[in-house]
C-alpha cells in the first residue's frame, strides 16, 4: 500500500487540493474513479500512445481521451496546423474559411450528410439534433435504447439507463421512451403504440456504454425501414463511432444512412468538437433559414476547425485504418489465447479499434445483459493495469479505444500485463 501511495504521491496531494475548489475534484464524474475506487490520477502530458502523470509514471493509453485520440495524442500535423491558426486568433464569432473547408470534408466522407452544423461537444450535437427533429416533424416524442448514451442533456439523460441524476423535469422523461437494443420488435411495438407522436428514433450504431455492443444483422437497416414506414426521422449518434470504426463512421461501415447524424470525439483529433448534419431539406429548418434555433459563440471556431481539417486529411489515408485493425486484432488474439486457455469469464467485443473487456459469463447484446457485468472484478483488473503502466477507461462498461500510434511492441507488452492481471483477478 505504501509503495502504491508513493507511486501516486503528487496525484494524491493534488486530489485533496482540487476537491476544495471543484466538486468531487473533477469536471466529469468518471475521472474521479467513482466506479473503480481509488485515488484519481493527475496527468501532465500525452504524446502518441502514451500518457504521463504528475509523478512521472508512464502509461500505454487505451482510454484515448474517451475517443478523440484516434491518431494518438498530439499528432504533429494537427499540432502544427492548430499552432498556426492560434497565432491568427482562436475565435472570431464570425464566418471564416476553415469551417467551410471542414464541412466540405465531412460531407464528402458521409453520403447522408448534405449540410452540417458544428458545435462544441457530442452532448450539444445530440441536443440540437433532437430539437431539429422535433421542429421538422412537429412531434415531441423520441425513441431511444436502454443502455445507449447520448450525452447529458435532459432530453437524453432522462430515460436511457443512466437515471442517476436529479433535476430532470418529468416532462423530459415523458417525451422519451425506451426500446431494447438489437430488438426490432420492441421498436415497432412503440411506433405502433405511439402513432403520429414519434419525432425520431436515435441510436448509437455501436453501443459504447454497456461494453461494446455491435448491431445484429439487419438491426440498423431495420430501424431505417421502420422510420420510413412510420414517418419518424432516423438519428445516428456517431459521436463515438464517427470516423473511429471506419472513415465516415458506422453508417459507412454498415451501409445504412441516417436522416441526421451526430459527430464528435475523433472528428476533432483532440479539439473540443461536436457536429450534426443531414439532408438539406431537414438541415435548412435551422435558423436563419428556418425556425429551429441553435447557436454558439465557439461553434465552428478556427482553432477547432483547423484541428479537424488536419485530422480528416490524415484519416483519409486508408493505411491508418489498416494499422488500427492490425493492432486491435493483435491485442485481441493475445488476450483470447489467455482467456480461452484458462476459461476466464471475460468477453472480447470490438468493432474496429473500439473495444471492451467485458467481465461477464456471456456476450452482452443489450442493456439487460450488461447488468451481469462483474464491476468489482473489473475494478481489480483496472487497478492492476494502472499500477503496471496500462490505462483503461475507469468503467466496466465504457468502450476503450486504440490509436494508430500503438506499436506492435506496446501491444505485446499490454498482452503480457493483462495476462498477469487476469491471473491476479481469477487466481
Amino acid at each position: 500500500m505504501n509503495s502504491v501511495r508513493t507511486r501516486y504521491a503528487k496525484s494524491i496531494a493534488y486530489a485533496k487540493r482540487i476537491a476544495e475548489v471543484i466538486p468531487g475534484g473533477v469536471d466529469s464524474p468518471f475521472r474521479a474513479f467513482h466506479e473503480v475506487g481509488g485515488d484519481i490520477v493527475f496527468f501532465d502530458r500525452a504524446k502518441g500512445s502514451k500518457l504521463y502523470d504528475l509523478d512521472g509514471n508512464i502509461y500505454i493509453d487505451y482510454l484515448g481521451a474517451w475517443g478523440p485520440a484516434i491518431l494518438g495524442h498530439c499528432p504533429d500535423a494537427v499540432v502544427k496546423k492548430c499552432q498556426e491558426t492560434l497565432a491568427k486568433g482562436p475565435v472570431f464569432g464570425a464566418p471564416h474559411i476553415y469551417e467551410m473547408e471542414m464541412a466540405e470534408l465531412v460531407i464528402a466522407a458521409v453520403p447522408s450528410v448534405e449540410k452540417i452544423r458544428f458545435v462544441n461537444s457530442g452532448t450539444e450535437a445530440v441536443m440540437s439534433a433532437i430539437r431539429l427533429a422535433r421542429g421538422f416533424t412537429g412531434k415531441d416524442t423520441i425513441i431511444m435504447f436502454e443502455g445507449c448514451y447520448h450525452g447529458h442533456s435532459d432530453a437524453t439523460l432522462a430515460s436511457n439507463g443512466h437515471q442517476s441524476s436529479s433535476g430532470i423535469p418529468d416532462g423530459a422523461r415523458a417525451a422519451t421512451i425506451l426500446a431494447q437494443f438489437n430488438n426490432l420488435n420492441s421498436v415497432e411495438d412503440l411506433l405502433q403504440k405511439h402513432k403520429n407522436q414519434i419525432a425520431a428514433v436515435i441510436v448509437e450504431p455501436v453501443a459504447g456504454s454497456m461494453g461494446v455492443v455491435a448491431p445484429q444483422s439487419e438491426f440498423l437497416a431495420g430501424l431505417r425501414s421502420l422510420c420510413n414506414q412510420y414517418g419518424a426521422l432516423f438519428i445516428m449518434d456517431e459521436v463515438l463511432t464517427g470516423f473511429r470504426v471506419a472513415f465516415g463512421g458506422a453508417q459507412n461501415l454498415y451501409q445504412v444512412d441516417a436522416d441526421i447524424t451526430c459527430f464528435g470525439k475523433a472528428l476533432g483529433g483532440g479539439m473540443a468538437i461536436g457536429a450534426y448534419g443531414g439532408r438539406k431539406h431537414i438541415m435548412d429548418r435551422l435558423q436563419p433559414e428556418g425556425d429551429v434555433y441553435q447557436a454558439g459563440t465557439f461553434s465552428g471556431n478556427p482553432l477547432t476547425m483547423a484541428g479537424g481539417i488536419a485530422t480528416l486529411e490524415l484519416l483519409a489515408d486508408s493505411r491508418v485504418y489498416s494499422t488500427l485493425e492490425a493492432r486491435t486484432a493483435q491485442l485481441f488474439a493475445g488476450l483470447a489465447k489467455a482467456i480461452e486457455s484458462h476459461n476466464y469469464p471475460v468477453q472480447l467485443p470490438r468493432v474496429g479499434s473500439m473495444f471492451s473487456l467485458v467481465f461477464a459469463q456471456k456476450p452482452v447484446q443489450n442493456f439487460q445483459d450488461s447488468l451481469t457485468i462483474d464491476a468489482q472484478t473489473f475494478a481489480n483488473f483496472f487497478h492492476y493495469l494502472l499500477d503496471n503502466g496500462v490505462y483503461l477507461p475507469p468503467s466496466a462498461v465504457d468502450a476503450a479505444c486504440l490509436s494508430s500510434e500503438h506499436s506492435e511492441a506496446e501491444i505485446d507488452t499490454t498482452i503480457e500485463i493483462m495476462t498477469r492481471a487476469f491471473k491476479y483477478c481469477f487466481g
